[in-house]
């Protein structure tokens, strides 16, 4: 009963990293078109995109967070396996147990990235003053859109000053959204077990000679 509950469960974290997943491949997606703009005009007209640098950094850690719940899910998360995949051939119990074991530690360390990196989203979050009343500024005005525009005036920014300037708050969400997620479906192939093999790349499996 118990079980069944929580594969009820499972499969709702899993359709949300797949969706995560696919925002992130839109992010990307968003990056090249911005990066070839960049060249054309570069070459071109002799006008380069401003802040191309600051778009790659910020777009960067958008992909990565948003995509890792599903590298998980998947798992394809990069990890030294050779010892892990020759105990799974040679003694299925033990490597189905140790596979536990590490999926429970991973879960332990992405639960302490996103309690060290929360405080910090909410620290750039309340920066903005969306719903308290500023430091500086003009006071809220009830009027949705002209107040979140002039909170986001008020961010805790990162970028260049005069040529592109982003708030760091909605990278430490990505951050700690990712890092959560990863955590729960850590915490379920602990608990119920990975169904997901192992995939190793080799020469062969990916069409290299």
């Amino acid at each position: 009963m118990i079980v069944t509950g929580l594969r009820k469960i499972e499969r709702l974290v899993v359709a949300i990293a797949i969706i995560a997943n696919v925002s992130g491949a839109f992010v990307l997606l968003t990056l090249v078109a911005i990066m070839n703009v960049d060249v054309v005009s570069r070459n071109l007209f002799n006008a380069p995109f401003r802040g191309v640098v600051e778009v790659v950094i910020f777009s960067l850690a958008l992909i990565v967070f948003l995509q890792l719940p599903d590298v998980v899910r998947t798992g394809r998360l990069t990890r030294s396996d050779g010892f892990l995949g020759l105990m799974r051939s040679r003694a299925p119990r033990f490597g189905a147990t140790l596979t536990r074991v590490l999926d429970a530690t991973a879960c332990v360390f992405m639960c302490l990235i996103v309690w060290t990196v929360w405080p910090e989203f909410v620290e750039s979050f309340e920066s903005c003053h969306f719903f308290t009343p500023p430091d500086f500024g003009p006071e809220p005005t009830g009027n949705l859109w002209v107040d979140f525009k002039a909170g986001l005036a008020r961010c805790d920014y990162f970028g260049t000053p005069g040529i592109l300037q982003a708030p760091w708050w909605p990278v430490r969400l990505a951050i700690a959204f990712g890092c959560a997620w990863a955590a729960v479906l850590f915490f379920f192939k602990a608990v119920l077990g990975d169904t997901q093999a192992p995939r190793h790349v080799t020469a062969q499996s990916s069409g290299e000679v």
